[in-house]
């Protein structure tokens, strides 16, 4: 026994979404350990943002559980988003604010005390690289800031947990590497789970990539393991990828 104390940031069981016939999330269950970078990889439509939805609270499922730090979802959802830091896709933004004056209203929402907001906003943005942006209004930023000031304001509480849906959804390659260095460094602190139908932003991030197709989870494992269901050679994720969701309609 190697003795290692696994600490679950995340456990979902038997988790389901209808509605009527259709099923957007059908039966799905894992979990996420202390420090893991998780990407849920899928094709567009394949029940990603959905899952998302109730693992923050946002959304009712129609059957089984979810919890965050050992905290329940579906029964104290509050509590389970003071342990979590949300960013959903084109997350919407106050466009005559400044990045500074949203992470003080959103810490000030938080109940942060003024000097550890101080210390929080000075921390966040220096590790989000906006901290040449915080006196310009949100509405002058390029895309890049824009995502990088919402996750600012995602980690300013300090969450255990970052939940990021399409984190680098619209933006230019310049700006998808920009963040995606963000995330790499964010990761290193904090687990991280988040939603993409990019491969390459898995083998850029992630540490473990949970597959689903057509609401159902198809693989859950390493990029590498994901890549030799492909087989040999540097098209191997896209080959699995293909395989394993090439039922799904896209």
């Amino acid at each position: 026994m190697s003795g290692r104390i696994v600490i679950l940031v995340v456990k979902v069981e038997h988790l389901s979404k209808r509605y009527g016939p259709f099923a957007a999330v059908d039966d799905v269950s894992f979990s996420v350990e202390e420090g893991e970078v998780v990407a849920v990889l899928g094709p567009n439509g394949a029940g990603k943002t959905t899952m998302m939805r109730m693992l923050t609270g946002f959304l009712a499922p129609t059957a089984g559980s979810a919890e965050i730090c050992g905290v329940s979802v579906m029964t104290n959802r509050i509590s389970a988003a003071e342990q979590m830091g949300y960013l959903p896709e084109n997350c919407p933004l106050y466009e005559g604010m400044t990045p500074l004056g949203m992470l003080e209203f959103f810490g000030r929402a938080r109940g942060l005390a003024s000097e550890k907001l101080r210390k929080r906003i000075k921390e966040v943005s220096g590790l989000c690289g906006i901290t040449e942006v915080l006196g310009k209004k949100v509405e002058h930023l390029s895309r890049g800031y824009r995502q990088r000031s919402a996750m600012a304001c995602a980690m300013l509480h300090e969450p255990k947990l970052l939940i990021l849906d399409e984190p680098t959804s619209g933006l230019d390659p310049n700006q998808i590497r920009e963040v995606r260095s963000t995330l790499k460094e964010i990761g290193r602190t904090r687990t991280i789970l988040f939603s993409t139908h990019v491969l390459q932003e898995v083998t850029a991030i992630a540490t473990r990539v949970i597959l689903i197709s057509a609401g159902k989870l198809v693989f859950d494992g390493t990029p590498e393991e994901l890549s030799e269901k492909g087989g040999a050679g540097k098209d191997g994720m896209d080959q699995a990828f293909h395989i394993l969701t090439g039922a799904q309609k896209t």
